[in-house]
């Protein structure tokens, strides 16, 4: 830009600057997704996911048997991930496994018949 900026050349300038924040905001918004994903995944014990999830171990279990948390397991352990669980308590309700098949199978007739 100008050093010496005069009312003629006031317009330029605002167009000027207009673009220059355009790009720093869009650069903002790419560092801020860049640091999102860049965090490191942390995986939880059964314990763990109880305390972050403010429930019981027995409950964790009973979610855990009926499809309605995601989970790990490896040998006889059972590992959470922290984006998971975080993403299970923003979407509020996951599908139960039954409302999975139902959906499935009216998916499966539906492409049959068409």
């Amino acid at each position: 830009m100008t050093e010496h900026l005069t009312f003629d050349l006031l317009p330029k300038a605002v167009t000027e600057l207009t673009n220059e924040i355009g790009e720093l905001k869009r650069l903002l918004i790419q560092n801020q997704d860049q640091a999102r994903t860049e965090e490191p995944e942390q995986l939880f014990t059964v314990e763990e996911a109880a305390e972050f999830l403010k429930l019981t171990v027995p409950t964790i279990y009973s979610k855990v048997s009926k499809g309605e948390l995601p989970v790990m397991k490896r040998s006889k352990r059972l590992y959470f991930s922290s984006t998971e669980l975080m993403e299970y308590l923003k979407l509020g309700r996951k599908k139960s496994n039954a409302e999975i098949e139902q959906e499935a199978t009216a998916y499966l007739s539906k492409k049959e018949k068409g």
